[in-house]
């Protein structure tokens, strides 16, 4: 189906008041991307050569979190909740413009699939009009039922006007939906209100496609896929089913997880093969991890670059910015942002470690503090290829530990140390008495002027 354009029109505009949130409800977050994010990621896989985004009036948020993920996404505004069939035609702009094949979705369905999204729209190109996304739970009650005959789908029937027979059907609307680009404003202009709520249901597309003498059909999803989030218990269940979808890829790809159960990835997340995860550890959002990489328990990793045959843990934690080169060594309880440890180098335990840059083969040893942050402003530290940095050290950034340096164990290092040199600092201690107030003061001024 590459040869035909696809418009996506994902309805975003849900109140979503069972969350108890100020957050929209769909930019609340599964595996670390919100739900808004997961289903604009699988329509473009599925091959979406536009996507509309309908939107709440004052959703700047959710119109920003749209375009950040598709730039060139329309964004429409729905300013009366008149139902499904009248939230789609608020992007009718978007429908006006044109395509071969219409996908209608909804923001808080974050699991479905690009194949199923695929096999949704299949139909239309054989020349169905209008073709509905169903699904069997265990027990159907609550939801529409799919009317079918055969092959067709008849209709789409809501439980409360179900007759006997088709309360037992139990083949329910998922409520995802295609239809035929070239009939998509004919028939959302003629769906009417004329039911108990007044409102204008989309469903009502497969009978006026029929009655057109337009085929309408149904294709099955699994029940996981089609879930929707409306709270926030419903919000862990799809937590932990994109959990386990994740987990068993990562080790069909050939990573070994301990115990899968206790390790939770982002959906970004790349591992390569024959890592090793031990238990309870936390992958966040943009981690990619090479080969023969080991993370031993309890180490929580985001926006870290991990190269081959790294060791990290038990209990590190990798913050934003981090690169690690081919063999590097992260220990126990030890924290790394904004830092790039060049191959073979060693952090062993207990250090902090931001702002940095750590040559190959250095040496940090336990307890090693890079000082980047006076209250105020950032500063880097730079170490020179194997130096070592003695126990319980402190650099106060911006400071150059030169290549070879030693640096003695407790020291306080305030200036640069050249190559191959060793630097003492250990004296008395000093107090200046209003020395604090008076910096502070002193930057207050500043950031004034």
């Amino acid at each position: 189906m590459s040869d035909r354009s696809l418009l996506v029109v994902v309805l975003a505009a849900g109140e979503g008041t069972r969350m108890k949130s100020r957050l929209p409800k769909v930019l609340h977050k599964v595996a670390g991307r919100t739900m808004l994010h997961h289903v604009l990621a699988a329509t473009r896989a599925a091959g979406a050569t536009r996507t509309a985004v309908v939107v709440g009036p004052g959703r700047e948020d959710v119109a920003a979190e749209a375009t950040r993920i598709v730039p060139d996404a329309q964004v429409f505004v729905q300013t009366e909740r008149l139902g499904t069939a009248h939230a789609v035609l608020a992007a009718r702009a978007a429908l006006e413009q044109g395509a071969d094949d219409v996908l209608v979705l909804y923001a808080d369905t974050p699991l479905v699939r690009p194949e199923t999204l695929a096999r949704l729209r299949a139909p239309l190109a054989e020349g169905a009009a209008v073709a509905a996304l169903g699904f069997e739970p265990e027990d159907p009650t609550g939801y529409g039922r799919l009317v079918t005959s055969g092959d067709e789908l008849v209709a789409i029937r809501e439980e409360k006007d179900a007759t006997a027979a088709e309360k037992a059907v139990r083949f329910c609307n998922a409520g995802l939906m295609a239809l035929s680009g070239k009939d998509a404003l004919s028939i959302l202009d003629r769906i009417g209100n004329a039911n108990s709520k007044g409102e204008y249901y989309l469903t009502d597309a497969v009978e006026i496609a029929r009655a057109d003498g337009r085929a309408a059909v149904a294709a099955k999803a699994d029940v996981d896929e089609v879930a929707g989030v409306n709270s926030r218990i419903q919000l862990a269940e799809a937590e932990a089913i994109l959990q386990k979808r994740l987990r068993l890829a990562a080790m069909a790809e050939g990573a070994t997880l301990i115990a899968p159960e206790t390790v939770f990835f982002s959906a970004d997340t790349v591992l390569g093969r024959d890592v090793i995860v031990e238990p309870n550890v936390v992958f966040g959002p943009g981690v990619t991890v090479g080969d023969d990489v080991v993370i031993h328990a309890f180490c929580h990793l985001e926006g870290a670059q991990l190269a081959p045959g790294v060791s990290i843990g038990p209990y590190a934690r990798l913050r934003p910015g981090t690169r690690l080169d081919e063999g590097v060594r992260i220990g126990n309880f030890v924290e790394t942002k904004a830092a790039h440890i060049e191959s073979g180098a060693k952090v062993n335990h207990l250090s902090y470690v931001g702002d940095a840059h750590v040559g190959a083969n250095a040496n940090l040893g336990a307890g090693t503090i890079t000082c980047n942050y006076d209250g105020f402003s950032k500063y880097r530290t730079e170490i020179g290829a194997g130096a070592f940095i003695g126990v319980n050290s402190a650099l106060v950034a911006p400071v150059t530990i030169g290549a070879g340096a030693y640096v003695g164990t407790g020291a306080v290092i305030t200036s640069d140390v050249p190559e191959d040199a060793l630097a003492i600092a250990r004296s008395r201690q000093v107090v200046k008495d209003g020395w604090a107030r008076d910096f502070r003061a002193a930057r207050a001024d500043a950031k004034k002027k």
